[in-house]
């Protein structure tokens, strides 16, 4: 069976450009391939793929952007008698057949993918560090009023009740009364 795999890294990002052709499934996901990142799709991916599978990615640094997670994907699919297929590298990855040339061109792709995210990781966060100095970046807007917290308080609501009818944690709730 051909098993798609598309994935963009925020919900304003589409998919349109990744065409994968002839596959009888497609999973589809919009989360960062960061390290550690939380990628249903992919889990699904992997738990579906059935040896003599061949899965279909348009690029390796859709699959990963951590030389390390993207070595370990390979391993866990080619493991199971999955082929890998990157569309865009034009590069094949399977157990019964180990091509040193491609393995090469992974291994460097898969570095500069790993360093590419690096790169934009520093440059937002240089960014945000000036916009904070300049007043601008005030980070994401609070979705808890703390008006209501106290509004609720004063009428005689304990922490408990607080929270469970602003659909908000405790924490939270005893967060905004110290502050």
């Amino acid at each position: 069976m051909r098993i798609g795999y598309r994935r963009v890294s925020s919900q304003d990002q589409n998919l349109d450009r990744q065409q994968l052709e002839a596959c009888e499934k497609v999973f589809e996901e919009k989360a960062s391939a960061g390290k550690g990142s939380d990628r249903p799709a992919l889990d699904a991916v992997l738990d579906f793929a059935r040896e003599g599978d061949e899965v279909l990615v348009w690029s390796i640094d859709r699959l990963a952007r951590d030389l390390a997670d993207l070595q370990r994907l390979l391993e866990r699919l080619n493991a199971k008698g999955v082929t890998v297929t990157f569309v865009s590298e034009r590069l094949t990855f399977s157990a019964a057949q180990d091509d040193p040339f491609a393995r090469l061109q992974l291994h460097l792709l898969g570095a500069f993918s790993q360093f590419e995210r690096a790169i934009i990781r520093k440059r937002q966060a240089e960014g945000i560090a000036q916009a904070k100095a300049k007043g601008v970046y005030r980070g994401r807007q609070p979705s808890i009023d703390p008006a209501q917290v106290a509004k609720l308080k004063a009428e005689g609501l304990g922490a408990t009740e607080i929270a469970e009818r602003l659909g908000i944690g405790r924490a939270s709730v005893y967060r905004l009364l110290t502050e």
